[in-house]
């Protein structure tokens, strides 16, 4: 009886198509801001081709992919020759700041898909690891707001035809000597006045200085006149607060898209953190007009179904929530 092969075949190799994922390493973790604070591992793939992207994975979508792949191929469930030992997955943790977590989890999934994408060649054709590396369009399209470990790619300077005086100019003045180690990083002295071209993210930014073009880190500089502010896409969770004496109406903006129904327990946690000082229940309204009290994931589907078919404003969730004080009972018996 042989046992099963856990080395890959250099031949094997050769066959793999050219955008088959061979390494991939976390460049950060950035924080979404959604019904719930969360983090996202910001990660660099290089395809067998050559050619490198960005994907953004939550920690629950290793864990879907080492679940099915476990059960394909782990010892006890998978069927020789198609057997490999997988690296070990980091595990839950349940207590501590979601962002030290996360920071903590980088060095050990950089490990655990190092051991994927090194694994037998026959892995690399599994469908599920293929989807997780796979750049979807969510992933090419979105932009890394807290990129720190990584220096993204600047820009050549653009010359203006137009009459623009230097005073009309975004501008910040350096406070600090700053020297780049890298080709795209821009250095400067202190007093020197930087033009600013671009916002790469919550740290960096993009500037001039005598036809030099580069990036540099915010904290070394002071800003005389700002970039115009970034407009990101958001969506409006509208909830009306039925106080003892008084409903009031509240906007809640969020970087959801508006066709996705949260859980409950997502939801209750957004909403406690808008109304901090008070015990709240979530409702909805009837046919007839009555408050009814959320419970549960299965609530929340009825609230999403009634929602379907209504107008609402541009960017609105399409289902209204009703926020109630969890002792106010006489809400579901006054029809108001």
């Amino acid at each position: 009886m042989s046992l099963p092969r856990q080395l890959r075949d250099g031949s094997d190799f050769e066959q793999l198509p050219e955008d088959v994922p061979v390494s991939a390493h976390i460049a950060d973790v950035d924080e979404r801001s959604g019904f719930s604070v969360y983090y996202v591992f910001v990660i660099e793939v290089k395809t067998k081709g050559g050619s490198k992207y960005f994907i953004y994975r939550r920690y629950s979508q290793f864990l879907t992919v080492h679940t099915k792949l476990e059960e394909n191929y782990g010892p006890e469930k998978g069927i020789a020759p198609y057997i490999f030992s997988l690296p070990p997955l980091p595990p839950k943790v349940y207590v501590g700041y979601k962002k030290d977590i996360a920071e903590s989890r980088i060095p050990l999934l950089n490990s655990y898909m190092k051991g994927l994408l090194n694994a037998p060649v026959w892995i690399l054709w599994d469908e599920d690891l293929r989807i997780f590396f796979y750049q979807s369009k969510f992933d090419s399209e979105s932009i890394p707001r807290a990129l720190r470990r990584l220096r993204p790619q600047t820009r050549k300077i653009k010359r203006n035809s137009e009459h623009i005086t230097d005073m009309d100019r975004p501008r910040a003045e350096a406070l600090f000597d700053f020297k780049g180690n890298a080709a795209q990083e821009l250095s400067f002295k202190s007093g020197d006045l930087v033009y600013l071209l671009s916002r790469v993210n919550r740290y960096w930014l993009e500037g001039t200085v005598a036809d030099r073009v580069g990036i540099f880190p915010q904290s070394f500089v002071r800003i005389v006149m700002d970039l115009p502010e970034e407009k990101f896409p958001i969506s409006w969770l509208r909830c009306y607060f039925h106080d003892y004496d008084v409903c009031q109406i509240r906007d809640i903006s969020l970087e959801e898209d508006v066709k996705k129904l949260p859980t409950y327990n997502e939801l209750l946690v957004l909403i406690r953190t808008q109304f901090p000082d008070i015990d709240v229940a979530l409702n909805m309204r009837d046919a007839d007009g009555d408050l009814i009290r959320l419970m549960d994931n299965s609530d929340m589907e009825l609230l999403f179904a009634k929602g379907k078919g209504k107008t609402k404003l541009e960017n609105f969730f399409p289902w209204d929530l009703h926020v109630t004080h969890i002792d106010d009972l006489d809400v579901y018996s006054n029809g108001k």
